[in-house]
């Protein structure tokens, strides 16, 4: 099993498009087998907050679906706040969480964390 911590740009990319990586692995998180899924209050908050823009336009439906989903299958965590610079100081609840759970940081947006070995693109895992 391989533990994921999903940056919001994957998430929106799957609620905006039911093909391609991003939803593919938003649709792993319900497979408990393949992959564990953690994620912070923060995480959440940010999740709920970005699929509800009004430019998006993502079904309520589609909103709720997902965040159900991420609530029944992931992990929730209260990690540690790092030091390490992050170019993006909003994604660094992102960080911290994947690493205190050990787990691989998703993202469509590897300039917004620093060159790790556990970050990667979407496409690349």
């Amino acid at each position: 099993m391989t533990n994921i911590v999903l940056d919001t740009n994957i998430i929106v990319s799957a609620a905006l498009s039911p093909t391609g990586y991003p939803a593919q692995i938003a649709a792993l998180i319900s497979n408990t087998k393949k992959v564990q899924v953690f994620y912070s209050i923060a995480i959440s908050n940010e999740y709920k907050k970005v699929l509800a823009y009004e430019r998006l336009n993502i079904a309520p439906k589609t909103q709720t679906t997902m965040l159900a989903t991420l609530k029944e299958f992931g992990i929730l965590i209260s990690p540690p706040i790092s030091t390490m610079p992050i170019p993006d100081e909003s994604d660094r609840t992102f960080y911290d969480t994947a690493k205190a759970s050990g787990s691989i940081l998703i993202t469509g947006n590897l300039k917004h964390y620093p060159a790790e070995a556990f970050i990667l693109k979407s496409g690349e895992i």
